[in-house]
C-alpha cells in the first residue's frame, strides 16, 4: 500500500522508544500529514526543527512525558497528538524550565 500523496516520502518524526509519548524531529517538520520512522503518520500541527518533539497521542497535565523510554518532565496543560512538545506546554523534571525558554519557539 502507498503512502497517500500528501505526505512527505521522507519519514521526518522518530520514535525513540516503544513507550514513548513524543516523536523527535530527525530535521525540519512542516504542518501537515508527516511519516514517523518505522511506520505510522502524524498530523503536525505546527513545523518544528530538529529536534524537537511532537506529541504521538494526547497528553494530559501532569501526565509524564516519555522519551527514550523514561519521564524528561511533565505535561502543564493538555497537549493534542501532534503538538509540539515544549516549555510552553510542559515542565522539566531535571532542569529549570527557565533556562530553556529561549527555545520555545522551536527556532533553535
Amino acid at each position: 500500500m502507498s503512502a497517500p500523496q500528501n505526505i512527505s516520502a521522507s519519514h521526518r518524526l522518530l520514535r525513540l522508544s516503544a513507550s514513548d509519548n513524543v516523536l523527535v524531529a530527525t530535521g525540519q517538520v512542516d504542518a501537515g500529514l508527516a511519516g514517523i520512522n518505522g511506520g505510522g503518520v502524524i498530523d503536525v500541527l505546527k513545523p518544528v526543527t530538529l529536534g524537537h518533539k511532537i506529541a504521538a497521542r494526547r497528553i494530559e497535565p501532569g501526565e509524564k512525558i516519555i522519551k527514550y523510554g523514561v519521564p524528561i518532565g511533565s505535561a502543564t496543560s493538555p497537549i493534542e497528538a501532534g503538538e509540539h512538545v515544549h516549555v510552553h506546554n510542559m515542565k522539566s523534571d531535571y532542569t529549570p524550565t527557565h533556562a530553556l525558554t529561549e527555545t520555545a519557539d522551536g527556532d533553535t
